[in-house]
């Protein structure tokens, strides 16, 4: 065995005692993390919604569905108080997250709003205002 084969094969055996990722030990979770992901989510939610919709409107007609705004309107009136809530709830808490956290990144891109202190007001501002206009939404 060469000097190079050996150092390699200590490396190796170094390698394996290594942990696979230690930033997620080391480091705290913050809002903006979780703010991040719930941004993507939020995101794919609201355009997965308008898609199927948009097709399910398309397709209503060959289907015989009845997706015409009377209908929609007719059939959410007959639902319970607490169904319609729920429903409106539903519908909003994505649409504002991802309303706020927009702007939000907006002010970002103009360099404003970006130290710590500032990123960490901004994120948990975010998350009062999502569920403060989500509620007022889903009531009126």
């Amino acid at each position: 065995m060469t000097a190079e084969q050996a150092s390699t094969q200590i490396l190796a055996k170094q390698r394996l005692n290594r942990p696979v990722a230690p930033h997620l030990a080391i480091y705290k979770a913050q809002v903006t993390w979780y703010l991040s992901a719930l941004n993507r989510v939020t995101g794919v939610i609201l355009s997965g919604t308008f898609y199927a919709f948009g097709l399910a409107y398309l397709a209503a007609p060959a289907l015989g569905w009845h997706l015409e705004t009377a209908s929609l309107v007719a059939a959410f009136a007959s639902f319970p108080v607490w169904a319609k809530f729920g429903t409106k709830l539903f519908f909003s808490l994505p649409f504002t997250f991802h309303s706020f956290n927009g702007l939000r990144h907006l002010t970002w891109d103009t360099g404003r709003a970006f130290t710590n202190r500032q990123v960490q007001v901004t994120g948990w501002s975010v998350v009062g205002l999502t569920f403060v206009t989500s509620l007022l939404l889903a009531v009126v």
